[in-house]
């Protein structure tokens, strides 16, 4: 049962990996856009034996929300009782997705916390503070 901000909760990305790992039938769904997957990276599951699924919550350029999410995350392989780990950047629009495919009927959707490149640091990057990226968990650029 989804909790009262319409998704199972928030797990940092080290707790996401960590159930990934000990639970075959859980999957991440990395919703950014085509061109983020491109020039700024992907979560890796490989050690896993998982792949990691690229869903656009919004399409690029426009950002209009992809009416299709829950049926693509059903044709990638995802049935409503596994558990599904959603990450964006900074964990904004994993949320709506989160949200989105708990109404579609799945029971175990869970935002990852500061998403793939989290917060700015001093200096105005990101990777560095919190994250995937931050956490030290596999992933590939380009």
């Amino acid at each position: 049962m989804a909790k009262a901000n319409g998704y199972a909760g928030d797990v940092t990305a080290r707790e996401a990996w960590d159930s990934l790992a000990r639970d075959p039938k859980a999957g991440l769904i990395d919703v950014r856009t085509r061109p983020e997957w491109s020039f700024i990276g992907l979560p890796v599951l490989a050690s896993l034996d998982k792949q990691t699924l690229c869903i656009c919550w919004q399409d690029y350029p426009v950002m209009q929300v992809n009416e299709d999410f829950a049926q693509e995350a059903a044709a990638a392989g995802l049935a409503p009782e596994d558990p599904v780990y959603l990450l964006c950047r900074s964990g904004v629009r994993s949320i709506a997705a989160a949200q989105a495919l708990t109404a579609a009927g799945y029971g175990a959707c869970y935002n990852v916390l500061d998403g793939f490149e989290g917060p700015h640091d001093e200096h105005g990057h990101r990777g560095r503070v919190a994250g995937w990226q931050a956490a030290g968990l596999p992933w590939r650029q380009g």
